[in-house]
């Protein structure tokens, strides 16, 4: 198992482009609401530290953690520059952890691979809900302000690539 040692909404500000030229998509699955809204407003409070303006921030909210492929295949329609995909899966007693999880990663990967648009997998795949809190703005930070600064990053690749 890895251990986080890292606070995950610490970044070098210096490090990340100037994204005030950017428009960027966000999805949401409302599942674990408490959770994913966190890193919802993680996210976007990262994007606005590094230049973007709110009117450039498009977000979308699905019911769950598998529909946020759907939903990011229908973001990259909307000409954003980058999506990040924000949800969180908690280990239950069936299997089902296993499947969404696993369809929620190939499904965001495929995205990358078919598209031009980068889209970030900000889903939190955790086995209990004390991890998830850890990540969503407790002792480890924002897993949302973690994405923010990768799509900041990944748009500008495109840009320049």
């Amino acid at each position: 198992m890895a251990t986080v040692n890292k606070n995950l909404s610490e970044y070098d500000k210096t490090a990340i482009p100037n994204a005030k030229d950017f428009r960027f998509g966000i999805v949401v699955s409302e599942w674990n609401d408490a959770i994913t809204n966190s890193m919802l407003n993680g996210a976007v409070e990262a994007l606005i530290d590094n230049g973007v303006v709110s009117e450039n921030i498009l977000t979308w909210h699905v019911p769950g953690s598998f529909e946020l492929i759907y939903g990011s295949k229908k973001m990259i329609e909307q000409h954003v520059d980058a999506v990040i995909a924000i949800g969180c899966v908690i280990q239950g007693e069936t299997k089902h952890f296993d499947f969404v999880c696993e369809g929620v990663t190939q499904g965001i990967k495929d995205l990358n691979v078919s598209s031009d648009t980068p889209v970030i997998f900000c889903v939190l795949t955790d086995n209990t809900m004390q991890q998830s809190i850890d990540r969503s703005g407790g002792k480890h930070g924002n897993k949302g302000t973690e994405a923010a600064v990768a799509a900041i990053k990944m748009a500008n690749l495109r840009k320049h690539c």
